[in-house]
């Protein structure tokens, strides 16, 4: 029993190490696959953990577009673009309306208050002393239409009257400008610039003695470079209408700019018919509008033509300008009389005192001055000195009317481009005057002093 115990484990212990050697002998006969299926496997993971990390990316991608998206909409969205208005407006004194089809619309106006002294001889019996007036109160409107046409009206509500000053229709192409209506004829540089514009509160005494006006015509006007040429066919102003008198007028610019330097050379020539039996009467008051009385004064006579010849020139460089005109007023009296002819003349130059300031000029016409430094920017306006010598001779074939002689200062503020004030003071020496003092004399001198307030838009 012991011994078949023995052999049985024997046997057993024979049979187990044969059944272990079997696998052990089979494994290392297949050891290549396993190899190969490891390899295989190892592959598949790198590949698994490949596609895991793409995975992650397009996650992270898609997390971030989400994101992206959220703040989107968490963001309102920004207004739409008001519509832009059919009609632009700017600010030239006063709002002008336009269009982008060629309309435009201004209202216009200006008021001129003046005040001052005339001192007169006693003897003389004029009414001097302290006077004042509402010179000039205009309103009006301006503006352009499609196809180059344009149109201004303006009327004048000074001394409780009404009196139409521009009514015209124009029409311009390039440098060709047409006008129809009441407008300036074209006689002196200072008579064709607004009164907006000038040195003094009233115009060299010729332009008023001849009788210089807007009348009622047909204009052209063209400039081509530095040359103006204007020419017209006018009536009489349209407070006197209906009427048969006519002129021709014209008007040479030359106006080049050399350097810094504008220079103004020009001449116009004005012949007029009247009706037959006029008259017509050429006087000046003493500087000041305020006054009626004309110490220079023809007194009227017949008349059949006028004719007159004027020349102006002019320059302005920097703070400095100075300006001088003559004309010549002739008197067709008709085959039986002696034809007058009558002078006038000025010469001004005047200089601004505060820098970088100077005189405005545009198209052959003085222009707005713009202070550099305007009041209500932090700057004190534009301060300007003018001293004038203006001669008025209305002595000639028989006719005795006087001459006058103005020594003439003027202090001009600008505090703004579109207001102004002015102090002017003149002292005229007249000879043959119409106003005779003690003893009979027509030799004295007067003194004025004038003021002036404006502003316009």
């Amino acid at each position: 029993m012991t011994f078949r115990n023995g052999a049985t484990g024997s046997a057993l212990a024979i049979a187990l190490a044969c059944g272990w050697m079997q696998p052990a002998m089979a494994q290392s006969t297949d050891a290549p696959t396993m190899q190969e299926e490891l390899a295989a496997m190892r592959a598949e993971m790198a590949r698994m953990a490949a596609r895991i990390n793409a995975l992650e990316g397009e996650l992270e991608a898609a997390e971030s577009n989400i994101e992206a998206v959220a703040a989107k909409a968490a963001t309102p969205p920004p207004p739409p673009p008001a519509p832009k208005s059919p009609v632009d407006v700017a600010w030239k004194g006063a709002p002008q309306l336009s269009n982008d089809d060629g309309w435009s619309f201004k209202v216009r106006g200006r008021a001129m208050i003046d005040g001052g002294i005339i001192s007169a001889p006693d003897s003389t019996g004029v009414d001097d002393g302290f006077n004042s007036e509402a010179r000039r109160v205009r309103l009006g409107v301006q503006g352009d239409m499609p196809g180059g046409f344009g149109y201004k009206i303006e009327a004048d509500f000074a001394g409780d009257e009404v009196a139409l000053t521009d009514a015209i229709l124009t029409y311009k192409d390039g440098g060709l400008k047409v006008s129809f209506g009441q407008h300036n004829n074209f006689q002196s540089l200072e008579e064709l610039s607004s009164s907006l514009h000038t040195s003094f509160i009233e115009r060299a005494a010729f332009t008023d003695a001849f009788g210089f006006q807007r009348r009622v015509g047909a204009s052209l006007e063209y400039k081509t470079g530095d040359v103006i040429v204007q020419g017209g066919l006018f009536t009489s102003n349209s407070a006197d209408l209906p009427a048969q008198d006519w002129s021709v007028d014209g008007r040479l610019v030359f106006a080049p700019k050399l350097g810094d330097t504008q220079l103004h050379l020009g001449g116009s020539v004005h012949l007029r018919t009247l009706e037959d039996g006029s008259t017509v009467r050429y006087r000046q008051r003493p500087l000041v509008h305020f006054t009626s009385d004309r110490f220079v004064n023809t007194d009227r006579f017949s008349a059949d033509s006028e004719l007159g010849v004027g020349l102006e020139a002019a320059m302005i460089n920097g703070p400095f300008h100075v300006a001088a005109e003559t004309y010549w007023q002739s008197v067709d009296r008709g085959p039986t009389l002696m034809d007058p002819t009558f002078f006038g003349g000025s010469i001004e130059a005047g200089y601004y005192l505060t820098g970088g300031d100077t005189r405005g000029y545009k198209s052959g016409k003085f222009d707005r001055v713009k202070p550099s430094n305007p009041v209500g920017k932090g700057g004190m306006g534009a301060w300007q000195i003018v001293a004038r010598y203006d001669h008025l001779d209305l002595n000639d074939a028989g006719i005795i009317g006087g001459t006058q002689d103005g020594y003439q200062f003027s202090l001009v503020w600008d505090p703004t481009a579109y207001t102004r004030f002015m102090v002017n003071y003149a002292r005229l020496n007249y000879e043959d005057a119409a106003f005779a003092a003690a003893g009979g004399d027509t030799s004295y001198g007067v003194d004025v002093i004038g003021v002036r307030a404006q502003v316009d838009f």
